[in-house]
This record gives structure tokens, sequence and C-alpha cells, in this order.
């Protein structure tokens, strides 16, 4: 059976990758949390990402979880899958994999190792046909500062037009709403997925720029998402209300805890045992911690009573 198709609008958050105390995955969390994403009535969930801590994981590890995440979702929602790699023959398996587990679009960010590794705009093309080519799949571009490589609004239009596939844009860039709008403009029919991304922080802005949906983390999508319900409906006033209410647990996620923030909630609410993030990572102060808390109850999100 093939997998549900990715709609063109909607709220697609990143799955958090729950831990142990000790740094093992947590199988049972993963699944948890998995089920608690599609009761915020998200539109889909995407995995492996770098707000499931992808970079810290290893191959065997990836494995597990993408089948994990894959038989355990069943088709209940689409699931977009994170087969980002610096080398273009990994990334290709890496995405070939995730098409025959079920995925239902893959996210890849351009080729780039630290600062000084980097392809230019024609090994990119290649990296994303190549990907395309092994998969099969429709592509979405993350455009994230985390990779350090400049994506012209010419080269990401003559992308999609070059590799038919590549047709959904996660824009998460300083300036998001203007490249949003000038990617739109530029692109026409190419852009089927104009996202925004950076956990919804400006989406206010993106959404008016003409973005269709967002890719936050999983922490509040069930809050977000009527802001993307109204605007797209044309009910502008009440999706600025409403994101104006919930705004400042987004900016506090954003600014002052990161991906950590999803999972700080999400141990709270019941849903996964604990919130430890792996070594470099740090746990969260618990001043910081309890400045998050105050503000997820006030904003009342269904992660932090799902598992209670």
């Amino acid at each position: 059976m093939a997998p549900p198709t990715v709609a063109r609008s909607g709220i697609f958050p990143i799955a958090p990758t729950p831990f142990t105390p000790s740094g093992g995955v947590d199988l049972d969390g993963q699944k948890r949390v998995l089920d608690c994403m599609i009761d915020q009535g998200v539109d889909g969930i995407c995995i492996l990402a770098n707000y499931s801590e992808q970079f810290l994981l290893s191959d065997t590890e990836r494995e597990t979880l993408l089948d994990l995440c894959m038989s355990h979702v069943a088709g209940r929602v689409p699931v977009i899958v994170t087969t980002s790699h610096f080398s273009t023959r990994l990334a290709a398996e890496r995405s070939k994999r995730a098409a025959q587990a079920g995925a239902a679009m893959l996210m890849l960010m351009p080729p780039y190792h630290g600062t000084g590794l980097r392809a230019d705009e024609k090994g990119i093309e290649e990296h994303f046909a190549t990907v395309a080519e092994s998969s099969g799949l429709p592509i979405m571009v993350q455009d994230a500062p985390l990779s350090g490589v400049a994506l012209s609004v010419p080269f990401l239009v003559r992308l999609a037009k070059a590799v038919p596939q590549v047709t959904y844009f996660k824009i998460e860039t300083a300036g998001a709403a203007s490249k949003l709008r000038a990617l739109i403009e530029a692109g026409g029919n190419a852009i089927q997925g104009p996202f925004d991304g950076e956990e919804s922080i400006t989406l206010m802005a993106d959404l008016d720029a003409g973005a269709t949906g967002t890719m936050c983390s999983a922490l509040l999508p069930d809050l977000i998402k009527p802001v993307v319900v109204h605007h797209l409906a044309g009910r502008r006033q009440e999706a600025a209300e409403t994101y104006a209410r919930i705004l400042p647990l987004i900016n506090y996620e954003n600014r002052q805890c990161g991906l950590r923030a999803c999972k700080t909630v999400m141990m709270e609410g019941g849903v996964i045992k604990s919130d430890a993030v792996r070594h470099p990572l740090e746990a969260l102060h618990p001043a910081t911690k309890a400045g998050l808390l105050e503000l997820a109850r006030d904003a009342d999100v269904l992660a932090l009573r799902w598992g209670k």
C-alpha cells in the first residue's frame, strides 16, 4: 500500500528522539511520542531531523528508529524522513531505504561538513538529482542556517525545475518571509509546498508571505495548527490573535531552550520518562526549565497533560 501523501499545507512537526538517563534510545518512549503527536492533530511527522538529534545517532540507531517509526505510525499520517548527509552516495542510500520503509517524503539539507566543506551549486544540484533518482520520493529542501550554505532564490527555483521531485521548501533563514515571497513569485507552480520552520517563530510573517505550512517542534503543534488553519481560510485577524497568545512560549523555546524544550514538556506530561539529551548537549538549567513549564502551563499545551 502506498504511503499517504504530504499535503501542500498544514503542520508537520519534528519528532524528538527520547533517550534514557543512561543515554540509550527509549524505543517505547518513541512510540508514545508519535502517538502524542498524532493526538496533537498534526498533518504529518518528520523524523530523524536536527531536532531529533540526528547528528547524535549511530547508523544502527537510525535504522532502528526508521523501522519503528514507520511501523508504529502505520499510515495514520504521512512521515517525512530526513536523509541529509555530506556524501551523495550515503544520502542516496538513506533515501532509498526510507522509501522502502514507507516514507512519504524526504527532507534534505544541501551537502556540507563544517564551515569549510561545502558543495557548489553544480554539486548541490547533482546531489539532489541523485537522491531523487534513488528514492522516487518528493523532496523538501531544508534551507537552514545550520548548514552554512547560501541557497539563493534563483538557485532554488533552478533546482526545482531541474529536479521535478524537489517541490517543497523549508525556509528557516533570517528574513524567511522575504525569501518565501520571492521564491513563490519566481518559482510559480514549481513551488508546491512553501513551509517555514525554526519553531514557527516567524509564522505570521511567513504566512503573510505565502507559506502554506510550518515545521515546528512537537512542543505545541496543537496550538500552532489553528494559526495556520485560520490564516489559510482568510481569517487573518483570528490567526494573529491565536498566534499572539502562544508566541511567548514559542519565543522561549526558540531563544532559551532549543530542542530540549519539547523533551522537557513531554517528560512533565508523562509522554516520556526522561528529557535526557546526549553529550555534548547539556540539560536545561533548572531555572530555565521552570520558566518553560510556567509558559507551557499557561498555554495549556496538550503534551503537558497527555500522559496523565
